[in-house]
C-alpha cells in the first residue's frame, strides 16, 4: 500500500511538472501571437497606404509629377532648381568651404560697394568627391 502511494505521488508530481511546462508554453505562444498581430497591423497600415498611393497615381499626372520632382529630382522647362543645405548637414570639409566662399563673396560685395546686393551671383565650390 505503502509503495502505490509513493507512486501516485510520483506520478503526481509529474503531472504537474508537464501542466506547468504547457503554461509556460501557452504563455509564450500567447506573445508570439500578439507580435504576429502587431507586426500585421503595420503591414495592413501599409498596404493601406500603398494602396492609396496606386489610386493616386491611376487618377491622373499630378502624383506622377510629384514623385518625378520628388525621387528623380526632374523639373519642367523653365523652372530652376534650388537646393537649400543646411551646414549642419554637411561634413566638416564642406561646411568649411562654404564659409569660405561665404566670406570671400561678402569681402567681393563691400569692396564692390554693393552691400548684400550682388549683381553678378558666383558658384558656390562643389564638394570633393570621395572616390
Amino acid at each position: 500500500m505503502r509503495t502505490i502511494i509513493v507512486i501516485l505521488v510520483v506520478l503526481l508530481v509529474l503531472l504537474q511538472i508537464q501542466v506547468w511546462r504547457q503554461y509556460g508554453q501557452v504563455a509564450e505562444l500567447e506573445r508570439r501571437v500578439e507580435a504576429q498581430r502587431q507586426e500585421n497591423r503595420q503591414l495592413a497600415a501599409r498596404n493601406d497606404a500603398l494602396d492609396a498611393e496606386v489610386a493616386d497615381l491611376k487618377s491622373g499626372l499630378d502624383a506622377v509629377e510629384e514623385r518625378a520632382r520628388s525621387e528623380l529630382g526632374l523639373i519642367r522647362e523653365g523652372e530652376e532648381f534650388y537646393l537649400v543645405v543646411e551646414p549642419e548637414d554637411l561634413d566638416p570639409e564642406d561646411a568649411r568651404a562654404l564659409r569660405e566662399f561665404d566670406a570671400r563673396q561678402d569681402a567681393d560685395s563691400e569692396s564692390r560697394g554693393l552691400g548684400d546686393q550682388a549683381s553678378d551671383p558666383v558658384e558656390p565650390p562643389m564638394p570633393a568627391e570621395d572616390g
